[in-house]
């Protein structure tokens, strides 16, 4: 019982000189981090703001921001260590070498991250372009150092890692999407009144872009019909339900013109074989 008293005797006596001795330098440090950490936050707010000023792209603008952020938060943290005398090279040093350990491990993210600084400052694209990757297609909603995100029609949101972005074949079609479609008149028709009867139909709509204008004309000889291609531009958040508005504008125009929308036909004749 006697030891277990002084045990807790000389603990007692190292917290209260730990205290005595340090006390001011740790209100020091915690004053130094609560207002660095607001400074840091105001600074960074202030060069997105000042970069939007300026017209500076939104996604270098918030990467300028952050990046001021990070190391005024750096220097803040340095200067609080430095309240008690510490010294940061051990730190550096131990970093280091847990970098070099972990850096196996730690490749996918890390090459995310490269190729995510390449993107933003290279720009490629911007929020609100339309790209397309490897297949997947959507409205560009946020760029991060470690992922893209898009957004769909049906507000779907895919993150692609920005490793497989970098280094891919990109289609940057900006806030548009091209609609492509076919439509068959009869041979018996006039394919000119039938294109004439098109444009105007999709004139109508106002989500279809002016510029580029709409292109129609024949796109191949079928086996039963004259097939008219139909290549628009369209808002990418709009882009099926403008599509369905056009193809039923077109249908409809194409009746009122009285143009024949013909289906496959097959003459089959049968021979009776003379016995």
């Amino acid at each position: 019982m006697k030891n277990e008293l002084e045990t807790i005797q000389q603990v007692y006596n190292v917290a209260a000189e730990f205290i005595i001795n340090y006390s001011f330098q740790i209100l020091g440090a915690i004053i130094i981090l609560i207002v660095g950490a607001k400074l840091a936050s105001w600074l960074g707010r202030l060069v997105t703001r000042l970069c939007e000023k300026k017209n500076v792209d939104i996604t270098l603008s918030r990467f300028l921001g952050s990046v001021v952020k990070i190391l005024v938060l750096t220097f803040v943290i340095i200067v609080a260590i430095g309240k008690f005398g510490i010294s940061i090279a051990p730190f550096i040093a131990a970093l280091g070498a847990l970098a070099y350990g972990t850096s196996f491990a730690l490749a996918g993210p890390v090459s995310n991250y490269g190729a995510g600084l390449v993107i933003i400052m290279s720009r490629p694209f911007v929020i609100g372009d339309t790209i397309n990757i490897g297949g997947v297609s959507g409205l560009v909603d946020e760029i991060h150092l470690a992922t893209t995100i898009l957004i769909t029609e049906d507000d779907e949101k895919i993150t692609i890692p920005n490793k497989h972005i970098v280094g891919e074949i990109q289609v940057n079609s900006f806030a548009n999407k091209i609609v492509e479609g076919t439509v068959g008149i009869s041979y018996q028709d006039d394919p000119e009144k039938a294109i004439a009867a098109i444009q105007m139909a999709l004139s109508g709509i106002d989500d279809i872009c002016s510029e580029p204008p709409p292109q129609i004309g024949i796109e191949a000889f079928g086996d039963s019909s004259i097939d008219l291609g139909m290549r628009y531009w369209v808002p990418t958040k709009k882009y099926f339900q403008t599509l369905y508005r056009g193809n039923m504008a077109v249908h409809k125009a194409l009746q009122d013109a009285g143009i024949t929308i013909p289906f496959p036909q097959r003459d089959v004749h049968f021979s009776r074989a003379e016995s």
